[in-house]
């Protein structure tokens, strides 16, 4: 895959000072200015750690959002999905968003606690992969019905399946060989999330999952499972695409404040999906709707790349060793 050049990287007054401070983006003009979202990272396999700093640059630089940029790293400050240690959730307090993109973290209590704040209080997530599955609390007490197996009556599932819609089933497409193409759902074709969004050009060359999405849940794209992961590939026959599978769908959560949380999550967004202009705009325009923006959603939100952004294939232990998140903003 070619690497994506876009515009020159402009983050003037970020606060990238010491390895062990979370990266903010000030805010700026445009439909963003005065909201703050908080992007985390942490997944082992599918490259959350350079998805996730090009979406949050994306949203500043392009729409004003003030953004804090937040990894899992290790004692000595370089980016380590294996290690369950998110410094800087404090941020939560404040954010109008939360981004989320980790896998089967087993954080200490007192990390999980801002998450659990947040979403008591009933505010908007955007759920990206395995954002489904984020969190594998095996040694925490308090905050075990959060794991993604979780069998507590009231919370099965965990967090992915009570504010998501759905935590980890399956591989639906053959993993690493088959990509998924996006499909407009029937009767979508005028969600706002949708806007500006050409035929085929959502695509991804993680495969598609298998999702059983309660009624609450509203499917929005559908995955089409494709021989290769080349955007040109033919659909693969047969049962895998019939029916399809959702890969993007909202839905709205039932907190302990008694509101309802706004969600969009999608189960594409590892750096190779994240490379194809479709893709990108599903998940900035699901920002937007998540943040109750639909209605101010552009005719095409501009979701150009943002410095140079160079996508390495998903694996497990395939993160760049020695990376501290401020390079990843320079």
């Amino acid at each position: 895959m070619k690497p994506l050049l876009g515009f020159a990287l402009v983050l003037a007054g970020a606060s990238v000072a010491s390895a062990a401070e979370p990266i903010v983006l000030p805010g700026g003009e445009g439909i963003g200015k005065g909201k703050h979202i908080v992007l985390v990272s942490g997944d082992q396999e599918y490259r959350s750690e350079e998805t996730i700093p090009q979406l949050a640059k994306i949203l500043n630089k392009h729409h004003g959002f003030k953004c804090t940029v937040l990894f899992t790293v290790d004692k000595n400050g370089h980016i380590n999905p294996d290690v369950p240690n998110i410094p800087g959730l404090e941020a939560l307090k404040s954010a109008d968003l939360l981004v989320l993109f980790t896998r089967m973290l087993d954080l200490p209590d007192d990390q999980m606690k801002h998450f659990v704040d947040y979403v008591e209080a009933g505010k908007p997530v955007v759920g990206l992969r395995t954002a489904t599955h984020p969190f594998d609390l095996k040694s925490s007490k308090t905050y075990a019905k959060w794991t993604w197996t979780s069998k507590e009556p009231g919370y099965e599932g965990g967090f992915g399946r009570q504010v998501l819609g759905e935590t980890w089933v399956a591989h639906h497409g053959h993993h690493g060989k088959e990509g998924t193409r996006g499909i407009v759902a029937p009767g979508q074709e005028k969600n706002p999330i949708l806007k500006g969004i050409e035929t085929g050009s959502i695509f991804g060359t993680t495969d598609v999952y298998t999702v059983n999405l309660p009624k609450d849940c509203t499917p929005v794209v559908l995955g089409q499972v494709t021989e290769t992961l080349e955007p040109t590939s033919k659909a693969v026959a047969g049962k895998k695409n019939d029916p399809m599978m959702p890969v993007a769908w909202t839905r709205a959560y039932p907190s302990e404040a008694g509101a309802l949380g706004r969600v969009f999550t999608t189960t594409m967004g590892a750096s190779q999906d994240f490379a194809h202009e479709g893709t990108r705009r599903l998940v900035v325009n699901g920002c937007l709707y998540a943040l109750g923006m639909a209605d101010r959603i552009p005719d095409k939100t501009d979701v150009a790349v943002v410095g140079t952004f160079e996508p390495t294939p998903f694996k497990f232990g395939g993160h760049k060793k020695g990376v501290t998140p401020a390079e990843l903003f320079k």
